[in-house]
């Protein structure tokens, strides 16, 4: 059964993390702008159906974005009604819980809002999840009743669930936050702590608060007085920043101490190399020093290849010794002074084309699916044949609905933004058709494909050589074969 809040609970026996949980917004640190736009948002739920009926907070786990959906629901005294990953989100059930939430007034009526929480929203993929994505999609355009996704990675989430909701970034939580929220529990469990222990605590935590929290208390079991020494929890996020590691790596003095630096940062020889790659002309300033630089760059990534081709893993060292260790031995003189490093351009044009990237290969995987070949031979040579039925009136939305395209995918057949009339108009009728087809149990994509399927009859018609009686006729049977056998089998479907 979905949980359902009920009210705050004794707190003698929780866990500090939740002992501790803002129970208003006011309580709510670290995210002030947020604070405010939810607050809004509330006021204008309280006033009527705002624009935006639901929202999605996202961001990474342990900042607060749950904590800060119970506090605005306890702030604007609404009742809860949640949903987690661990219920079975099937269509029906969402519809059911949620669907039906968000429709009805509350159990005692003494308010007219009940918020409708939705937690790991980008986990709907399990076979639990058929379905629900578009199920939520039809709860949100007809809720009477305040909706919050909450989700760690936004773009994991279904595209046209993205584009029904505003989203709200919850950042990572600055340390001296964290260092205030600390102190103010020790003082209320009414623990001693030494100079330096809740600095190190929250620095350890790399701006999850939650787990700040856990590693305090498990830090504090049985304990009155805390110092540095009895920190035992690990650093989460540490390890030198790979702009350091440049530093040391061009500036080093031999090639051990190069080396070391890259065993200190949390970089693969994969990704360091780019990382070399892009600032050996930022710190060294002699052209041959430069091009020496990049002659063992070069070794390096043959050894990459190698690695790559082989899986054999263990070719990393050397790699990892020419990117680094040469890089720096080959330099005929000491560079000293401030060095402005770079991220590796060639992971912003690729971060740049990363969601068209995704949607391509989104679409080629159900391409692939449908007509049962590998997913790289329809991204090369089948993405081009469908663009073509996407623009036209008479297939596209057959189209769309037997590879079940969302509006990204849809919009990126047609060349255009997936906010457009027509990506709207097809995605919508496409939908339609796929309710009919599960609400009535019919084939309603036969005109799709039934071109295709004739066609590949007739074909073995022809190749066997039988006549409408059966009869074969044996000169027909070589012509076929010659023919097929010159004949190009890279167009699937025939219109």
């Amino acid at each position: 059964m979905p949980a359902v809040n009920i009210g705050p609970m004794s707190t003698e026996s929780l866990e500090w993390a939740e002992k501790y949980r803002p129970r208003n917004l006011s309580e709510v640190v670290g995210h002030p702008s947020i604070v405010k736009e939810l607050l809004k948002w509330g006021d204008d739920w309280e006033k009527g159906v705002p624009k935006d009926r639901a929202l999605i907070l996202h961001g990474k786990p342990g900042i607060g974005k749950t904590s800060a959906a119970f506090a605005l629901a306890s702030h604007m005294e609404w009742d809860v009604i949640e949903l987690n990953a661990s219920d079975q989100r099937t269509a029906k059930i969402i519809q059911k819980v949620a669907g039906s939430a968000s429709m009805m007034g509350t159990f005692d009526g003494t308010s007219g809002r009940r918020l409708v929480i939705l937690d790991e929203a980008d986990n709907l993929h399990g076979n639990y999840d058929r379905g629900g994505a578009r199920a939520i999609i039809n709860v949100v355009k007809n809720t009477k009743q305040p909706i919050i996704l909450i989700a760690n990675e936004f773009y994991d989430m279904d595209s046209a669930l993205r584009l029904a909701c505003k989203p709200i970034q919850f950042r990572v939580m600055n340390s001296t936050t964290m260092v205030k929220v600390l102190k103010s529990i020790c003082r209320k469990e009414e623990v001693m702590v030494g100079i330096g222990v809740i600095e190190q605590i929250s620095d350890n935590a790399g701006g999850d608060l939650r787990s700040a929290i856990n590693d305090l208390q498990a830090i504090a079991i049985g304990k009155n007085e805390l110092e540095v020494d009895d920190i035992v929890t690990a650093p989460r996020d540490a390890r030198e920043t790979v702009f350091r590691a440049m530093d040391k790596i061009f500036k080093a003095s031999d090639m051990r101490s190069a080396q070391e630096a890259a065993w200190h940062v949390d970089e693969s020889p994969d990704n360091l190399i780019n990382w070399i790659d892009e600032n050996i002309p930022v710190a060294y300033k002699d052209e041959k020093d430069i091009c020496a630089g990049f002659n063992q760059l070069s070794r390096a990534d043959m050894f990459l290849g190698r690695v790559r081709r082989r899986q054999n893993y263990r070719l990393w060292r050397y790699a990892s010794l020419f990117m680094t260790g040469g890089v720096a031995a080959v330099k005929t003189q000491n560079y000293s002074g401030y060095n402005k490093y770079q991220a590796p351009q060639f992971w912003r044009k690729l971060g740049q084309t990363r969601a068209k990237r995704n949607v391509r290969d989104s679409l080629a995987g159900k391409i692939g699916g449908l007509c049962h070949l590998s997913k790289r031979y329809a991204r090369s040579d089948l993405i081009w044949f469908f663009k073509h039925v996407m623009n036209s009136k008479e297939h596209a939305v057959d189209a769309a609905a037997e590879l079940d395209l969302n509006p990204d995918e849809i919009a990126f057949l047609l060349d255009t933004k997936a906010t457009t009339k027509k990506v709207k108009t097809i995605y919508e009728s496409a939908q339609q058709l796929i309710e009919a087809e599960v609400k009535h149990d019919i084939e309603l994509f036969g005109g799709f494909t039934h071109t295709a399927v004739e066609d590949e009859q007739q074909r073995e018609l022809d190749f066997s050589g039988a006549d409408n009686e059966g009869n074969v006729d044996e000169p027909a049977v070589d012509e076929v074969v010659n023919e097929e056998n010159t004949k190009n089998q890279s167009s699937l479907f025939d219109f």
